[in-house]
């Protein structure tokens, strides 16, 4: 089956519902009553991470059981050209803490090509969705990255993780970024996507991620008018740990300033 219209519309009903679901369960837990434990990569897990993620798999399987499923706390499951990716909760350090910058993504992936995306920052107020072709949407407003093409006083970035990027030649770069820039913020998580998309804010870097935290975020900039690629100028894919994303003339703006500070 070809990732149509119509399908990724129904496919675009279904995952909204599977947000839902995840909503449901962690307002149940949200602002303690549970447990959290520590993963073999030193980040926090709770029950309502692995409850979450079994409600939307609940949704998701109920409309697609021959699809296959990565999850980010049961892995991957199953073989097929449509695979669903979820993270039940992305931030969840901000969760156990009890402060609303989390939120559920959900994407699909057609053979190597991200199709689907929905991110649901539940207790923040945002649900932000969009599929292949038919824009992004936040509440009846279709979304429109900004126009900003260098770097000046007009331009606001901002970081999440970066701690590998400090590491490199390119850290500098970004330095000289920041300094031809008026507003340099961290907002992290969801949030500064959810920003760029709406054209609040203009270049997003981050070196330190994987696809989960990222992958409904991706079709959401894309069809926001970004590009979007890893600080290397890749397409995301299912091994990508960094993100680069912006308007088209920025993000390559930033890309060549990066990619000229390793080549120096």
């Amino acid at each position: 089956m070809q990732p149509t219209d119509e399908f990724l519309d129904q496919a675009l009903i279904v995952a909204r519902a599977a947000a839902d679901a995840a909503t449901a369960v962690i307002r149940r837990y949200y602002r303690g009553g549970f447990d959290v434990e520590i993963k073999a990569d030193e980040t926090p897990v709770t029950v309502a991470d692995r409850a979450a993620e079994a409600a939307i798999k609940q949704v998701l399987r109920a409309a697609y059981p021959d699809h296959a499923y990565y999850g980010e706390e049961e892995g991957r499951e199953g073989d097929s050209d449509w695979l669903w990716l979820i993270d039940p909760i992305d931030g969840t350090k901000s969760f156990v803490r009890g402060y609303p910058f989390f939120s559920t993504q959900i994407a699909l992936r057609w053979r190597d090509e991200l199709v689907l995306g929905v991110s649901c920052a539940s207790e923040y107020g945002e649900l932000v969705w969009a599929r292949r072709g038919g824009g992004a949407w936040l509440a009846g407003e279709r979304l429109q990255v900004s126009a900003a093409a260098d770097f000046t006083a007009q331009t606001a970035i901002s970081f999440g993780n970066v701690k590998t990027l400090s590491r490199d030649a390119r850290w500098q770069a970004l330095a000289r970024m920041v300094q031809r820039c008026g507003r340099t913020r961290g907002y992290g998580d969801f949030l500064h996507y959810h920003l760029l998309a709406r054209g609040c804010i203009d270049l997003v870097v981050e070196s330190d991620l994987n696809i989960l935290d990222i992958a409904p975020l991706v079709v959401i900039l894309r069809e926001a008018g970004a590009v979007v690629t890893d600080l290397d100028g890749n397409a995301p894919d299912l091994a990508t740990t960094s993100l680069l994303a912006g308007p088209p003339a920025l993000q390559a703006r930033a890309l060549a300033e990066f990619r000229a500070a390793l080549e120096s």
